[in-house]
Order: C-alpha cells, then sequence, then structure tokens
C-alpha cells in the first residue's frame, strides 16, 4: 500500500512545528501532493473536482452557521464584562467560605466556556479577572494556576460551546458515512443536539470532582487558601444586589441549552437567541455601546474567518488523502489492530492526545476526526459516546505540562514571582480528575448514552 498519506501527514506536522498557518498549510500540502501525484500517474485529477461541492457544502451548512452566533454571546458576554459580574457576584455570596473564591472560579469558568468554547480565551480571561484576587487573598499560586487552567478547559465538554457543534457536525458526516459504508443506504443521524445531551452529565461529574476537590483542600490544607478576614468579612451579604448581577447571564446560557435540549430550538436557531440575549443584557446593564459592538464584532469575524478557513483547508487535505487511499490503508491498520474496536480506540485516543500538545481542537476535529471517526463507527463505535471521549480526551491534552496550550495561554497573563514549575504542580490534581471521568466513561458509556436516549428516544 502507498505510503504518500504518511507522507502527507508528515510533512503537515513539519511545517506546522515550522510556524506556517494551519489552513494554508493544510491545503498547501494537499495541492503540492495532489500536483506531484497528477504529474507521476499516482494521482486522479478528476477526484480533485469534488472540491468545489464540498466547500460550497460548508458555507451552506446551516449548523455551522451557530458557530458565529455563539461565538459572538461569549465575546459579547466577555467584553462587557458581565462574566466579571458573575465572578464579583458570586464571590460576594461566598466570601464566607474559606475556599469561596475557588469555588467562584470553578463555577464562572465552567459558565464562561460554556459560553466560548475556546480554550484560550476563558482561561486569558479568567486569568486577568481572578488570579490577582486569588493571590492578593493569600492562595498558594500552583493551587491558584492550576484552578483557572482547569476550569478554562471546560468548554471542550460542557455545552453549548463551539468545540462541540463543530465536534458534533464532524461526526455527524462520519458516522453517515460509517452506515453507507456497511450497505445501509438510509442512514440514521446524529445531530449537534445528540452531542450536548451526551455532554451534559460527564461535565456536571467533572465540576463535581473540581469541586469537591477544591472543597476539601480547603478543609484538608487550609494554609493553600487562607480564610478572608479583611473587615468586610463582617459586613451583611448584600443578596438582592449578587443576584440581580447573577441570575440574567445565567438565565441566558440555561436558556439556549435548554430550547436545544427541549427540541424547541436546532442549535443554529437558539445560537441566535444567545447572541440577541447577550447584545439584550449588555443594553440593559449600560455596559455595550457602539466602540464595545464594534470590538465584540470584530473579534467574533476574526475567530470565524479563521475556523471556516481551517475547514476549508482541511476539507482539501482530506480529499486529497481520501485520493491516495488513505481511508482505506487507516481501515486496514485497525482490522488487523490487535484487541479489535479496543486496540484501535486505544490507538486513536492516543494519538488525538499527543496531537493535542501541538494542534487546536479545530485543526484535530477537522483533519482527524473525518479520518478515522468513519472506521471506529463502522466497527460498532457510538458515535456520542466517540464524540464525548475526544472532547474529554482532548481536555486533558491542553492541560497536561510541559506542552498543555491552557498552560501556555496561562503563563502570559501570570505574575513573574509564580513559578512555571509551580503551576505544573497545581495542574496535577485536576489531570488526575479528568482521567478518572475518562476511565468511567470508557467502563460506564452510559454516561454519555443514558440522557441523549431518554431525551431523543
Amino acid at each position: 500500500m502507498s505510503a504518500t498519506p504518511l507522507a502527507m501527514f508528515a510533512v503537515t506536522f513539519a511545517a506546522l512545528l515550522a510556524g506556517y498557518p494551519v489552513a494554508l498549510t493544510l491545503a498547501g500540502v494537499a495541492l503540492i501532493f495532489a500536483l506531484v501525484g497528477i504529474l507521476t500517474g499516482a494521482f486522479n485529477p478528476g477526484d480533485l473536482g469534488f472540491a468545489p461541492g464540498r466547500l460550497f457544502g460548508i458555507v451552506t451548512n446551516q449548523t455551522l452557521i451557530a458557530v458565529p452566533l455563539f461565538v459572538f454571546m461569549g465575546v459579547m458576554l466577555e467584553k462587557t464584562r458581565l462574566a466579571e459580574g458573575l465572578l464579583t457576584s458570586l464571590s460576594e455570596l461566598l466570601r464566607n467560605l474559606r475556599s469561596g473564591l475557588a469555588v467562584t472560579v470553578v463555577l464562572v469558568g465552567m459558565l464562561m466556556a460554556a459560553s466560548t468554547g475556546i480554550v484560550g480565551a476563558t482561561v486569558v480571561t479568567m486569568g486577568l479577572m481572578s488570579l490577582p484576587s486569588m493571590l492578593k487573598q493569600g492562595y498558594e499560586p500552583g493551587f491558584a494556576t492550576g484552578t483557572i487552567s482547569a476550569t478554562g478547559t471546560l468548554g471542550q465538554i460542557i455545552p453549548p460551546s463551539i468545540a462541540l457543534v463543530l465536534l458534533g457536525d464532524v461526526l455527524s458526516n462520519a458516522y453517515q458515512q460509517a452506515q453507507l459504508s456497511m450497505g445501509i443506504f438510509a442512514p440514521k443521524s446524529v445531530s449537534v443536539g445528540d452531542l450536548f445531551a451526551g455532554a451534559i452529565v460527564p461535565g456536571l461529574v467533572l465540576v463535581g470532582l473540581y469541586l469537591l476537590y477544591v472543597l476539601a483542600k480547603g478543609w484538608l490544607q487550609p494554609g493553600a487558601m487562607p480564610q478572608r478576614d479583611n473587615g468586610e468579612t463582617h459586613e451583611p451579604i448584600r443578596w438582592l444586589q449578587s443576584l440581580s448581577s447573577l441570575v440574567p447571564p445565567l438565565f441566558l446560557i440555561v436558556a439556549v441549552l435548554g430550547s436545544i435540549l427541549g427540541g424547541l430550538a436546532t442549535p443554529t436557531e437558539a445560537a441566535g437567541v444567545g447572541a440577541t440575549g447577550a447584545i439584550v443584557l449588555a443594553l440593559a446593564y449600560r455596559k455595550c455601546d457602539w466602540s464595545v459592538l464594534r470590538e465584540v464584532c470584530e473579534s467574533t469575524l476574526s475567530t470565524t474567518a479563521m475556523v471556516f478557513f481551517i475547514l476549508i483547508g482541511a476539507s482539501i487535505f482530506s480529499l486529497v488523502f481520501r485520493g491516495y487511499g488513505g481511508d482505506e490503508m487507516v481501515q486496514a491498520w485497525f482490522e488487523q489492530m490487535p484487541g479489535g474496536v479496543w486496540g484501535a480506540l486505544a490507538v486513536v485516543m492516543l494519538v488525538i492526545f499527543l496531537l493535542g500538545f501541538i494542534l487546536d481542537f479545530i485543526e484535530i476535529t477537522f483533519v482527524v476526526v473525518p479520518i478515522v471517526g468513519p472506521v471506529l463507527l463502522a466497527m460498532g463505535v457510538d458515535p456520542i459516546w466517540l464524540g464525548v471521549l475526544i472532547a474529554v480526551n482532548l481536555q486533558t491534552s491542553f492541560l497536561t505540562p510541559p506542552f498543555g496550550f491552557a498552560l501556555f495561554y496561562l503563563r502570559g497573563v501570570t505574575p513573574p514571582e509564580v513559578t512555571t514549575t509551580a503551576m505544573y504542580r497545581g495542574v496535577v490534581p485536576f489531570i488526575v480528575l479528568q482521567l478518572i471521568l475518562l476511565g468511567a466513561l470508557l467502563a460506564w458509556p452510559t454516561l454519555a448514552t443514558w440522557l441523549p436516549s431518554q431525551i431523543y428516544g
């Protein structure tokens, strides 16, 4: 079997490590290999004729319209400081609890991650908002940075993030392709809403594990998070003021997710409601003017353009990869692999984990999943379970030293006196908790499949 598909991957990763843009690298390498193949007779030029149809399918995909809308909602909550208001309000309500600030960071990080789904944006925002307060209050630096880094990666598993939107769309196509390859010409479908439902229970379990660890550390090691005692502790908690800042953004996120799970709206429609609701909240709190709106729109445009540019490049790469017989090569490898489906799944999870050190979730979702997904699904793997496994696996990869993206992002906004070694030590317990969740998903797939079956039958 030709080694050309392997050479395509090798050249692509070498170009990425050299610093070339992801989208241009994917499309450029694919077109160069296609050209060489045409000149040598190893590649059928007719395969490139499918490219216009693929690109047209991308720009007309109704599900992907949710991406800029969800990004807009998250950026609006961030730029108008409504997310910072969540942190302040929850911190006020939990100020008499020794680990109250850390609990607040976990909960607000969960909401921020759900509204954006972009690891870098969430980690940097949470670092700027909460790290100075945690260090000033006397929190152990490693524990503070570990908590922020871990909660910043929750966007991979907490719906309705764009990571799950993109992964759900790719898995939907892979599932239909797998069934067609099995001779099923009336294939079942899996939607983004199915993946949202499948991710809720594992996501809440992980948040619960984080909270248990934070509370236990505050009880067992009180020196890691000193009791707040600066005079404010004895003042009455302003419940009404705190709840007025806390409830509206929380209601918006719950309403968006609830409308999808309840079948009242598609992810795209719910994203439109979320974007509109974010504008209404910003206007209601008098935090939005033309300059803020312009900044939000520019940020949304740049993020959306990046996503679709990478998707176009990945689509061309996938087309040339299949033209060289890459999908048949992967299928042959998996069929010969010891351990059957579990062996194949283990290899895929390991590869995705390692790729998470050098690639973002968008590249992995668009490049790797379309290649390995149809083969695994044809072997009988549940698509929702596979999607949740990939999301948790990537989340763990982004948090693992020394290459974890979340650590790099947070290092950029961390004071010099907080050492990198302390950051690595602080994140280890959270990595262990994520591995526990990954093991639980492997042992009990119903953690991911039970809720979708109850909602959608």
